[in-house]
């Protein structure tokens, strides 16, 4: 059975906190797992949320600051202690090669397991699979970041009524779908586009374009919002982004399900990121992440 969810590591910004522990997101897509910005303390919460080694497919880091990427030296050697039997690649900012060498081999363990490394230097298309393309654009923060984005490719959607009418039924519905025609009857003649599934993940940055390019049209966005809109002056300081900026791009973009998170520790109400969420226009579906919280990707419409 297919599942598509993301389950939340983690959320907190810089530090963690008594009830948030440092970033960590996995996104389940069908049988395949992808794992963004591991912070300390990941491996652990992988373990809290039911989540094994074995899960994970690919790790995307956005940027080697410590709480989006301190536990990648936990993960990536328990990967190896429980000799997952497949590849992973890992994508990262290229300009972080050290950082990424540093953590991989933070300490002395045996390599059982294919890691790939797969660095990001520039905006576009990170791997094409049968089941998505991933692709990579660039934000704006202190350090070097970038934000990924998933799209599954269109598909069709079989009309029933187009069927009946052409008289295909049974076995030959099957029939028409892999072979594409069937007795002079095409298969658009009887379906219509199915939009695939699109999801991005935009951590520590400025409004950037990059930002808008990763958010458009996604079903499922998951996107910083460290600070309150009174505080915007810190977060444009700092590269980051208020809760009412964060919504306005999921408004903009027709995102469908928005997720914020990544919030600072100054903040007690995480209700009031709600609340300027909603006072920027977004209507879709809104959560305020919590960690171990498990999110579905929105079905096809």
């Amino acid at each position: 059975m297919s599942v598509r969810e993301l389950v939340v590591l983690g959320t907190a910004s810089q530090v963690p906190t008594r009830h948030r522990n440092h970033n960590g997101y996995l996104l389940r897509w069908d049988g395949l797992g992808l794992l963004f910005d591991p912070g300390e303390g990941t491996q652990r919460q992988m373990l809290r949320a039911g989540v094994a080694a074995h899960d994970l497919n690919r790790i995307c880091v956005t940027h080697f600051h410590g709480d989006h990427s301190l536990g990648l030296a936990g993960v990536i050697q328990r990967i190896n202690l429980d000799q997952v039997p497949h590849q992973i690649t890992a994508h990262y900012p290229a300009s972080g090669q050290h950082f990424f060498e540093r953590l991989r081999y933070a300490t002395a363990y045996r390599e059982s397991v294919e890691l790939t490394e797969a660095p990001v230097a520039e905006d576009g298309v990170l791997a094409v699979t049968g089941a998505f393309t991933l692709e990579a654009r660039r934000l704006s923060h202190p350090v070097e970041s970038f934000g990924y984005r998933l799209v599954e490719p269109d598909g069709r959607r079989l009309l029933p009524e187009r069927l009946a009418a052409h008289g295909i039924k049974g076995p030959d519905v099957g029939r028409i779908q892999r072979e594409g025609s069937l007795g002079g009857v095409t298969l658009d003649e009887v379906s219509e586009v199915r939009r695939g599934q699109r999801f991005a993940f935009v951590m520590d940055t400025r409004l950037c374009d990059g930002v808008h390019a990763l958010a458009d049209g996604t079903d499922l966005l998951v996107i910083e919002s460290t600070f309150l809109d009174e505080d915007r002056r810190l977060a444009a300081e700092h590269g980051h982004l208020t809760a009412g900026q964060a919504a306005a791009v999921a408004r903009d973009a027709g995102v469908r399900h928005l997720v914020l998170t990544h919030f600072s520790q100054r903040y007690s109400d995480p209700t009031e990121f709600e609340r300027q969420a909603r006072a920027a226009g977004f209507e879709g579906e809104l959560s305020i992440a919590q960690d171990l919280m498990r999110v579905p990707v929105p079905k096809r419409t």
